[in-house]
Parts: C-alpha cells; sequence; structure tokens
C-alpha cells in the first residue's frame, strides 16, 4: 500500500465523473446498506415460510447471526476505519484499485456463502481472509504515526477474525459446537469497539453542533473499559454468575453516566445526534438485561444479545453511516428529512425485537417479522437516499 501524506492530494485535479472507491466509506457503507436489507429478507422467508435456506454448512440462526456480523457490521466498521484512519494519521488510506481489491475481498466472502457447491474450506478461506487484511491496511499508518491510542482498533479485527474462526471451525467440524461462541464474542468485539468509538464522537459531535460542553468524569472513563471488557469476558465464561452479573451491571451504569453528562435537551431538534445518543442508550440497556440474565433470568439473554446487535449496533450504524458519508462527501450535516424516518425506523425495529418477547410471548412471530420489514425500510431508505452521494464525487471538489 503506498503511503502519501494528504497535503500530497491536494495538487491533484478534483474528481470527475464517479467516485466510487474514492475512499474507504464509499463502497463499503454502500454495501452495507444494500446487504442489511437483502439478508433480513432472506430471514425473513426463513422465519415467516419456514423454511431452512442457510448456504454451506451453517444452520439458519448460526447463518443469519454470522453474516449480520461478519458481513453487515463488518462492512460498517471497515467503512468507517478505512475513512478515520485517514483523518486521524495525516497518511492516505487505500483509494482507487487498491481499495477495489479490498472490497472484492470483503465482497468474495458474501458470496461464497451464496453461491451453491462450493467446497466448505473454501467458503471458510474466503471469508477469514477480509478482517486480517483490513488489520493489517489500518496497523501500517497507525504504526507509522505513532498514535498508541488508535492500536486497539487493528487488535479488535483480529479478536473478530478469531471469532469468525470459531463458527468456521464449527462448520468444518474442527472445533464442533464453538459457532455460538464465536458469534457471542463476536457481538461483544462489536460492541467495545462501538463504545470506544461512541466515547469519541458522540460528545465532540454534539458540542460541535449544539455549542454545548459534554460533561466528562474520570472515574467514568475510567470505569467504562473496565467494566465493559470485564462484563463481556465473564459473560462468554460463565453466562450465569455472580461475577457477570456485578461486571454487567457495572457497565449499565458507567455507561448510563456517561450518556447523561454527554445530553442536553437540545439534541432532539437535530436527528443526527440524537439517532447517536440513542443508539449508545441500547448500549445501557443490553448490560442492564446481560446483568438480569447473570442472575438466572433465562428469558433476558436473548433481549440482552439483541439490544446489543438490533439496538446498539443498529442504530449507531445507521446514524455514524448517514453523518459520515455527508461530511466527507463535503455536503451540510443536514440529511434527507426521509433519515428521520429510517432513524425511527430502526429504534423501533430493536424496541419490537427486544421487548415483545419480554413482554407479549405470544406476538413473538408477529413481532419478529414487523421488527425485520422495519429494520428493511431503515437501511433501505439510507442505500436510496444515499446511493448518488456515495457513487459521485465530493460536491468541493477534494479527493475523498
Amino acid at each position: 500500500m503506498a503511503v502519501l501524506p494528504i497535503k500530497d492530494l491536494q495538487s491533484r485535479p478534483p474528481l470527475t465523473g464517479w467516485a466510487p472507491f474514492a475512499l474507504g466509506f464509499r463502497p463499503f457503507f454502500l454495501a452495507a446498506g444494500l446487504y442489511a436489507v437483502l439478508m433480513m429478507g432472506l430471514w425473513l422467508l426463513v422465519l415467516v415460510l419456514g423454511g431452512s435456506f442457510a448456504p454451506g454448512e451453517l444452520t439458519p440462526p448460526i447463518w443469519h447471526g454470522h453474516e449480520m456480523l461478519f458481513g453487515f457490521a463488518v462492512a460498517v466498521i471497515a467503512g468507517f476505519l478505512l475513512t478515520a484512519t485517514q483523518n486521524w494519521t495525516g497518511i492516505r488510506m487505500p483509494s482507487g484499485a487498491p481499495l477495489a481489491a479490498l472490497f472484492l475481498l470483503w465482497l468474495a466472502g458474501r458470496l461464497g456463502f451464496l453461491v451453491p457447491g462450493l467446497p466448505v474450506g473454501l467458503v471458510a478461506l474466503l471469508d477469514l481472509a477480509f478482517l486480517p487484511v483490513l488489520a493489517l491496511v489500518l496497523a501500517v499508518p497507525i504504526l507509522k504515526a505513532k498514535q498508541l491510542h488508535n492500536y486497539p482498533f487493528p487488535l479488535m479485527l483480529l479478536a473478530l477474525t478469531f471469532a469468525n474462526a470459531l463458527v468456521h471451525g464449527d462448520a468444518l467440524g474442527w472445533t464442533p459446537g464453538t459457532a455460538q461462541l464465536g458469534l457471542h464474542l463476536a457481538v461483544y468485539a462489536v460492541v467495545a469497539m462501538i463504545s470506544v468509538m461512541g466515547g469519541r464522537v458522540i460528545p465532540s459531535f454534539t458540542d460541535n453542533k449544539l455549542g454545548s460542553r459534554a460533561s466528562r468524569w474520570k472515574t467514568i472513563e475510567w470505569l467504562v473499559p473496565v467494566a465493559t471488557l470485564g462484563a463481556l469476558i465473564a459473560a462468554l465464561i460463565a453466562p450465569v454468575s455472580p461475577v457477570t452479573a456485578l461486571f454487567a451491571a457495572a457497565a449499565a451504569g458507567a455507561h448510563g453516566v456517561r450518556l447523561a453528562g454527554w445530553y442536553t435537551g437540545k439534541l432532539w431538534s437535530v436527528p443526527l445526534l440524537w439517532i447517536l445518543h440513542l443508539g449508545y442508550a441500547w448500549i445501557v440497556l443490553g448490560f442492564a438485561l446481560l446483568a438480569l440474565s447473570a442472575t438466572g433470568l433465562a428469558v433476558t439473554a436473548s433481549n440482552a444479545l439483541h439490544a446489543f446487535t438490533a439496538g446498539a449496533i443498529g442504530a449507531l450504524t445507521l446514524g455514524m453511516m448517514a453523518r459520515v458519508s455527508l461530511g466527507h462527501s463535503g455536503r451540510m450535516l443536514e440529511p434527507a428529512p426521509l433519515m428521520t424516518w429510517a432513524f425511527i425506523a430502526i429504534n423501533l425495529a430493536a424496541l419490537l425485537r427486544v421487548a415483545l418477547p419480554l413482554l407479549v410471548p405470544a406476538a413473538y412471530a408477529a413481532g419478529m417479522t414487523a421488527a425485520g420489514l422495519l429494520w428493511m425500510t431503515a437501511f433501505g431508505l439510507f442505500a436510496v437516499i444515499y446511493l448518488p452521494i456515495l457513487l459521485r464525487p465530493r460536491v468541493d471538489g477534494k479527493p475523498g
């Protein structure tokens, strides 16, 4: 990968025509939006029609979880980190042919599951290749810039690689029974990642837009990563235990206090802000439900998982893609009015997915269908609205 200072790009002529591979957020955000709709649509067919569609050797529930994490969520993470790392380091990230090659590597992992007849080992190899390569692409500029605080991101991508290997190891018969563990580890790795990024960008976005001043407490900022990692590791080792309950309750409290410190009533007039705050609130709820699950209240185990996935990951990825795409395409940070409905839809989808199994178990099937359709609506709106933004060059003529 060529490593060039951003300033060396300023003398180049403005991009014209199409720019789908000008910067990492473009292909990966668009693919994430489209893939979120496609995968949820296929999953609804399984639920509603009682089908057994699941490519390769994965069972339908494992396949669904795998593709929502390693397909959809990883695409958003890749787009965000490839874009953010250029800002952090001042070093040019892949664009053009190198970025297209990286994107095709992600796509190959997805197509491997959908093409019938491919050997399971080849499917695993294609799917496992992307995350280590992405980690290396990010590590080079981060190490070059000596940014110690950004070192964890390549490491978290390697943790996701290990989680993915657990899923494929089960499918291949090498590590029987590890698929579920791999999916849980992947969820927790993504939650840890968005917890770090949320702490960086949500208060700064809020203060910059509203002129407010977020409250930060050193004790809370120290407790958040300790309690978060403690809860997630404990949940993997001993899902039902007093230690897990204690760590999860501490994490819920720490994240809740942290979020309260960022709050200002003015944010409700800015959709690009309240979607991020609500997304982070799902992390708080997820840890609260995880604490209840760890005490032996088994009914909350799945709800905690979906508060993290449908809630935190769903809402925060949608909000971040909407904001980053506008800012890095040279546009005003004012989304189309329909995106407000997308933000509402994604939170309603999470609410139905988490609350209905607890409150109205008899309505589970109908609730899951409604939640899935709302999810598809949210990301479908994003894909339609942002398609021209992501494919066309920056409106200000700058590279990226």
